[in-house]
């Protein structure tokens, strides 16, 4: 985490009433299976990591999440009334950061919440940078600010600069990215369509029950290019029939969703159809061979 050890207080304990979310917090929230379990084990054994909080410039009393959100969900889901935290002393920017990279270790980050994580990251980078009572290394005086978060989160500028892109995207498309329903890649290039087109565009999704590929997307961005995209260029692009889908069948979500967890995503979903096929095969399988071994 991007900050001074000495800025960090002792543990105290505060109201929960008085923590409040950091704002633009960049990852969700979720009330998934993970938080039944969280939220259990602080039932057990309480918050054995302190959130780290700061306190906010418009009250005296109140604080911000820096590093928590989810343990503080946790703990009013499991009836605490207070929690343990650090408060440390960062002014906005510096807030910033730290509750980007507090978050960046994660196992499990959706694309989305790079994206905004990232932008957040650069944006506080960069107000920094604008200061004069900041001292730098000589390193990261001569780095971008992209540049620099690629070298601490290991990956390259370009693809800083890809996630910072799917911001622009309508939260439906978003949605669909972290669904594992649109590529990475595919997301990038539609964020280059104006709003009004990606509706458009979600809207002959639904109708031809498809998703774009690459190669549509990259169409559609030259398009918005040479100013010549329009809502038939997105209708007809989405008639066309990929040659990947001639021999797929298509099963809705509502048909099978009630066998798991809402939680799941569809790699989750497919993994397990998977497995339940390979176990229906064995079982009948084994009853050929009953038949065989009767006869």
């Amino acid at each position: 985490m991007r900050f001074d050890e000495k800025k960090k207080q002792e543990t105290v304990q505060l109201p929960l009433e008085r923590l409040h979310r950091f704002p633009d917090h960049p990852y969700k929230v979720e009330d998934n299976e993970e938080m039944e379990a969280l939220t259990e084990s602080i039932r057990e054994c309480g918050i054995l990591n302190p959130l780290l909080v700061r306190r906010m410039e418009s009250s005296e009393t109140d604080y911000e999440l820096i590093s928590g959100h989810r343990r503080a969900y946790a703990a009013a889901k499991a009836g605490l009334e207070t929690v343990p935290v650090f408060v440390v002393s960062l002014d906005r920017n510096e807030a910033a950061i730290a509750l980007v990279d507090s978050n960046l270790h994660r196992e499990h980050i959706l694309p989305s919440e790079k994206a905004f994580a990232y932008k957040m990251k650069l944006e506080a980078m960069k107000q920094q940078g604008r200061r004069t009572d900041l001292t730098s290394s000589q390193l990261e005086t001569k780095l971008r600010s992209d540049a620099q978060i690629g070298i601490e989160t290991g990956e390259s500028r370009a693809q800083i600069q890809r996630y910072i892109r799917l911001t622009h995207l309508i939260q439906p498309l978003l949605d669909q990215m972290d669904e594992s329903k649109i590529a990475f890649s595919v997301g990038v290039e539609l964020s280059y369509l104006p709003t009004d087109a990606q509706y458009d565009l979600l809207d002959a999704m639904e109708r031809n029950d498809c998703t774009p590929s690459y190669a549509q997307a990259v169409r559609l961005h030259r398009a918005v290019n040479a100013g010549s995209l329009s809502r038939w260029l997105i209708e007809t692009t989405m008639e066309e029939q990929k040659p990947n889908q001639k021999d797929q069948i298509r099963l809705r979500r509502e048909d099978f969703g009630s066998y798991f967890p809402p939680s799941y995503t569809d790699e989750q979903i497919k993994k397990d159809l998977l497995a339940g096929l390979a176990l229906l095969q064995r079982q009948r399988q084994r009853e050929r061979d009953r038949d065989r071994d009767a006869r």
